[in-house]
């Protein structure tokens, strides 16, 4: 064992893990302890780190048995090296790039959407509108099992204000990108509907059966040579 005495004033450190006396460059930087460096060398700290990784149930990390070309990556999954473009970019990572490659990486998010949530669907209702895929059936079957307002059969998308959250309804693709378009503006809807009925064909009910056909008040008819 090292006598600390011997390391007073010296460019080594004592490992208690190990036992050696080590230059300082072999400790990472820790500014909350009074020498401002690990209480364990790099290979100790690493060696520790992974045992609790172990401990916890974490798998060890698997590598690439030949080295890795520049410019590529190295999938864990498929076990495949790969160019760089295969990989979806992350700041949280120091290659700037996900560990898996792209299928790999949606394959596995598809599985932990199917363990997690029961499915994509449900995570998308979760996070997207705060709502379970139970209570979008609810909102669905309280409609009538229709587009809350063209009445199209089996609608799927989830109306919501922007400004709020609040869902509002469950609408079919056309009548939830139509009030998108509109900026959900009752406004716009309004005028809308105002320039639809000056430049639409009307037709008015008179008495049963019989219908009132009405031109347009505004508008250019189509020209004869078209």
């Amino acid at each position: 064992m090292t006598d600390m005495s011997d390391l007073r004033g010296s460019d080594l450190k004592h490992c208690p893990q190990c036992g050696r006396a080590l230059p300082v460059s072999e400790f990472h930087r820790n500014a909350r302890r009074p020498d401002g460096l690990a209480f364990y060398c790099k290979q100790c700290a690493a060696e520790r780190s992974e045992a609790s990784r172990r401990k916890r149930g974490v798998k060890e990390q698997r590598r690439a048995s030949e080295p890795v070309p520049e410019g590529s990556k190295w999938c864990p999954d498929c076990e495949e090296v790969k160019p760089l473009v295969d990989f979806a970019r992350t700041k949280a990572s120091k290659s700037g790039y996900h560990t898996y490659c792209r299928p790999c990486h949606n394959a596995r998010g598809r599985e932990a959407k199917q363990r997690l949530y029961g499915g994509t669907r449900e995570y998308h209702l979760r996070h997207r509108y705060g709502i379970t895929d139970a209570e979008a059936k609810e909102l669905l079957a309280e409609q009538g099992g229709v587009c809350a307002i063209c009445g199209a059969p089996d609608p799927q998308h989830v109306d919501h204000d922007h400004r709020t959250g609040w869902v509002r309804g469950i609408l079919c693709f056309n009548c939830n990108g139509g009030l998108g378009q509109f900026r959900d503006s009752p406004a716009y809807l309004a005028e809308a509907i105002t320039y639809l009925k000056g430049t639409t064909w009307q037709r008015t009910l008179i008495h049963p059966g019989v219908y009132r056909i009405s031109s347009p008040t505004r508008g250019r008819p189509p020209s004869r040579s078209s």
